[in-house]
C-alpha cells in the first residue's frame, strides 16, 4: 500500500517547488579533489624556493636572450615555462641515445660543489642555432630522431653553451657569490648518469622561440646543490651582506682624490668700470671690513664655515671658527 503524505508535508514539498530547491541535488554535494602527494618522495623544496628559483631564472632567460639575438643575428625571445622538483630518472628518460648534456661545475664561495649542472639543448635547437652561427637561416627539422652530433658539431655546441653559461653568475649574485664554470660535453648521459636515479632535482624549463622555429632548453639544478646555496643564503640574508659591508675606507679613499674648490670671503664691493680700468699695482680696495673681521668659506656656492686670516708657513692661510651651514638648509 503507498504511503499517504500528510498536509505538512505536502505544504513543504509545494514550497520547496516554489523556491527552485531540489533536494535531491542538496543530497549530490561536489566531490572535493585533493592533490596527490608520494609520501615515498617527499617534496625538498617549498613553494617560497622554486618561487625564488624562478625570479633568479626569469632574468637569466632576459639576460641570455638579448646575448644570443646579438650573437645569431636573430630575434629570440625566451621565457621561463616550468620549474618543477623531479627525481633524477624522470629528467634523464626523457633523454633520447644521442642528445648531450653540457656539465657545469658549481662553486659557492669558492668552494666547488662535487655535484654539476646539467644543460640540455634539444637537438632541433641546438643545430638551428649552431646554423645561424655559421650565417644560416636556422631552417632544421623539428622531428630528429636518434641524430648523432658530428665532431665539427660538438664543438660549435661547446662554443654557444661556454657563452650561454658566462653570465648565469650575474643572475645569482643578489642572492650568493656562486660561480658556474663549464666543464664538459657528456655525449650519452643515458648510459652515463651523473646524478644518482633516485636524487632529487629541480628542472628548470625555458622556451626558446625564434621566427622559424620553437625550441627548449632545460637546466638541471641537483637538489645537493640547492640545498648548499639556500643554507648559503640564510646564513648571509642581503639584508645582513649590506649591513656587514663596511665601504667607508674605498669611499674616503675616492674622496681624497678628488678636487674640491674652496672660496675664502673677506668681503665684498662694488667698483665702477672706470675705476676697475684705472686700477694699477699696489692700489687698495676698501671693503669695508678689518683684517680681523670673519672670513667666509664658501663651497658649491654655500657658506660653511667662518674663520680668521691668518698666516701658515709664510702662507695665507684661514683659520676655522664655526660651521654656518647647517643640516637642515642643505635639506632645503
Amino acid at each position: 500500500m503507498a504511503d499517504v503524505l500528510s498536509q505538512a508535508q505536502i505544504d513543504a514539498l509545494l514550497n520547496s517547488v516554489r523556491s527552485g530547491e531540489n533536494q535531491e541535488s542538496k543530497s549530490a554535494a561536489p566531490e572535493k579533489k585533493y592533490q596527490k602527494y608520494d609520501f615515498s618522495s617527499p617534496r625538498k623544496f617549498t613553494k617560497d624556493r622554486i618561487k625564488m628559483l624562478n625570479g633568479i631564472y626569469d632574468n637569466y632567460s632576459r639576460v641570455i636572450g638579448s646575448r644570443l639575438n646579438a650573437r645569431l643575428r636573430a630575434n629570440c625571445e625566451i621565457t621561463v615555462e616550468s620549474i618543477e622538483e623531479q627525481r633524477y630518472f624522470e629528467f634523464s628518460n626523457a633523454l633520447m641515445e644521442g642528445d648531450v648534456l653540457a656539465l657545469v661545475q658549481v662553486h659557492i664561495k669558492e668552494k666547488e660543489d662535487d655535484t654539476p649542472v646539467a644543460i640540455y639543448l634539444s637537438t632541433s635547437t641546438a643545430l638551428s642555432m649552431m646554423d645561424r652561427m655559421l650565417g644560416g637561416e636556422g631552417a632544421v627539422d623539428d622531428n630528429l630522431l636518434e641524430y648523432s652530433y658530428t665532431d665539427l658539431e660538438l664543438k660549435l655546441y661547446d662554443n654557444l653553451v661556454q657563452d650561454i653559461i658566462k653570465v648565469m653568475d650575474s643572475s645569482w649574485e643578489s642572492y650568493a657569490p656562486i660561480h658556474f664554470e663549464y666543464t664538459r660535453t657528456e655525449v650519452n648521459p643515458t648510459l652515463n648518469p651523473i646524478i644518482g636515479l633516485d636524487e632529487t632535482v629541480v628542472i628548470v624549463d625555458l622556451k626558446l622561440q625564434f621566427t622559424n622555429l620553437s625550441g627548449r632548453m632545460s637546466i638541471c639544478l641537483p637538489g645537493e646543490m640547492l640545498s648548499n646555496v639556500f643554507t648559503e643564503i640564510s646564513r648571509e640574508s642581503p639584508l645582513r651582506r649590506v649591513a656587514a659591508e663596511d665601504k667607508s675606507d674605498e669611499i674616503f679613499d675616492s674622496l681624497r682624490d678628488s678636487s674640491l674648490e674652496i672660496v675664502a670671503e673677506l668681503g665684498s664691493t662694488q667698483l665702477s668700470l672706470s675705476d676697475v680700468f684705472h686700477l694699477n699695482v699696489g692700489d687698495v680696495i676698501d671693503l669695508g671690513h678689518s683684517k680681523e673681521s670673519p672670513v667666509f668659506l664658501e663651497i658649491g656656492g654655500y657658506h660653511w664655515f667662518t674663520g680668521r686670516m691668518g698666516t701658515h708657513k709664510k702662507n695665507m692661510a684661514v683659520k676655522i671658527d664655526e660651521v654656518c651651514y647647517q643640516l637642515e638648509q642643505r635639506s632645503e
